[in-house]
């Protein structure tokens, strides 16, 4: 069965892949499945910025699809960056102003989840939800070469997420969490369905 991931971002379509393949789906990017575009994320919720890329690829493509929108919620940043995380600074600060604005913030307040929220329209056009959730907390330095985005200070145990193999992040984290509610809806609704 062929599913059309909408993003441009080469690390979610990676970790997808290494998800969803082995349930015998195959994951199309948006640009293999002709939709060269780029969708702006207005929406006020991860599910609402999830739903507009998903409707847009589907809309092109009329395949279905899937959408994340997914981000970082730092409990003493009142859960910024949330739906801005991929806005929050130029490309390669973003890191560092989180880093800098927790610097006097002590280990019992640097409290933090990446979340993600899947938007799967069906062939039919309708759209389901499918949220996943990692909760863990922000290190002091970066550490880590694997991941991409916020992993290198998102400590989950002792270990970044950019300290974890792919396979070891793929169990535990947000949009896991999420793709396994997607693979268990798969499951008993059929893949014929998708």
């Amino acid at each position: 069965m062929k599913i059309v991931l909408a993003t441009n971002n080469k690390n979610k379509l990676r970790e997808v892949r290494e998800i969803l393949e082995p349930a015998g789906l195959t994951v199309l990017s948006q640009s293999e499945a002709g939709a060269d575009i780029e969708v702006e994320e207005s929406g006020k919720t991860f599910a609402e910025n999830a739903y507009l890329k998903a409707k847009a690829v589907f809309d092109l493509t009329g395949l279905p699809v899937i959408a994340d929108d997914s981000g970082l919620e730092v409990d003493a940043l009142n859960g910024a960056p949330g739906v801005f995380s991929a806005r929050y600074a130029p490309e390669g600060q973003r890191r560092k102003r989180i880093l800098s604005e927790l610097e006097n913030v002590p280990d019992e307040k640097r409290g933090a989840a990446f979340v993600s929220c899947i938007c799967y329209i069906d062939p039919n056009g309708e759209p389901r939800y499918f949220t996943g959730k990692v909760f863990g907390t922000i290190g002091y330095e970066n550490r880590g070469t694997n991941g991409f985005g916020y992993d290198s200070i998102f400590m989950y145990g002792d270990r970044s997420f950019a300290e974890m193999s792919a396979e070891e992040k793929n169990e535990v984290s947000h949009r896991a969490n999420a793709l396994k509610q997607l693979k268990e809806f798969f499951s008993s609704n059929g893949t014929n369905n998708v």
